[in-house]
């Protein structure tokens, strides 16, 4: 019988692939399928040294590497997941963010994806097929002020660049696609939720719906778990999703509260 779903013979890149979510679509796409590569500041031992490239995305020539990385291993990509992200910028709202703060947030979150796409896209278009995912987030709709304004604006900015970006390049068969996550329960927000906890003399459990409370609620009741994400970015990465492009999929518990 057929799998429902297969990615056999697709050459993929996911970026901040050795953590999180991130690791979880590396690990499936494997399951799928797929040639992975994939790329962080330094590879965990569970990585074959085959499968990484060792760069700093935050820079143009950790970018670069990358993409000659890309044609060297696999001969050019099918799939390009942008999964990195994040941010380092000190919470104390719009007053705390200086301008090495706010390139800083465009330099993780925004540029990586911008540089990438300019390197291997056009291979993709000239094949006339692929599909590019850009890994955005609720808080750029649903901003933190205290704490993620540039995380924000730069997750916004990535999404209206996807948007644009899908408009061209769809009449030359490649898609481009956004998965929008909340709260993932990753070991870096156990750890928060645990640090949380004994701030307050709660349990884990306790320290989680902090968490929650603080985005507003998550109706489901629960994070997303790493995997679920995975799950979402390998359907759309797929051919069953052939259709689909320059709309972004939320995927939060329920977070974000309009239609």
């Amino acid at each position: 019988m057929t799998p429902f779903l297969s990615l056999k013979g697709k050459r993929a890149l996911v970026t901040s692939g050795t953590r999180g979510a991130g690791a979880a679509t590396v690990a499936l796409f494997n399951q799928l399928g797929a040639r992975v590569l994939t790329t962080a500041r330094s590879r965990p031992p569970e990585i074959p040294d085959s499968q990484f490239v060792s760069a700093d995305l935050t820079r143009s020539e950790g970018c670069a590497a990358v993409a000659a990385a890309v044609r060297e291993r696999l001969g050019g990509v099918d799939i390009l997941v942008h999964m990195l992200g994040g941010s380092s910028a000190p919470a104390g709202g719009y007053e705390a963010l200086d301008d090495e703060e706010w390139q800083q947030e465009l330099d993780l979150n925004l540029m990586p994806a911008v540089r990438l796409d300019r390197a291997l896209m056009p291979g993709m278009e000239a094949r006339g097929s692929g599909v590019v995912i850009h890994v955005t987030s609720i808080q750029r709709e649903l901003p933190l002020p205290e704490a993620t304004t540039a995380y924000a604006a730069a997750k916004a900015a990535l999404s209206t660049y996807s948007k644009s970006l899908s408009k061209q390049v769809a009449r030359n068969g490649v898609r481009v696609v956004r998965v929008s996550p909340g709260w993932i329960e990753t070991e870096a927000s156990v750890a928060l939720a645990q640090r949380l906890a004994a701030e307050h003399g709660l349990d884990i459990e306790q320290g989680k719906q902090m968490i929650m409370d603080s985005l507003g609620g998550v109706p489901i009741g629960r994070p997303s778990k790493p995997e679920e994400i995975a799950n979402l970015i390998a359907f759309l990465a797929s051919d069953r999703a052939g259709t689909i492009t320059g709309t972004e999929y939320v995927i939060d518990g329920g977070t974000v509260p309009t239609v």
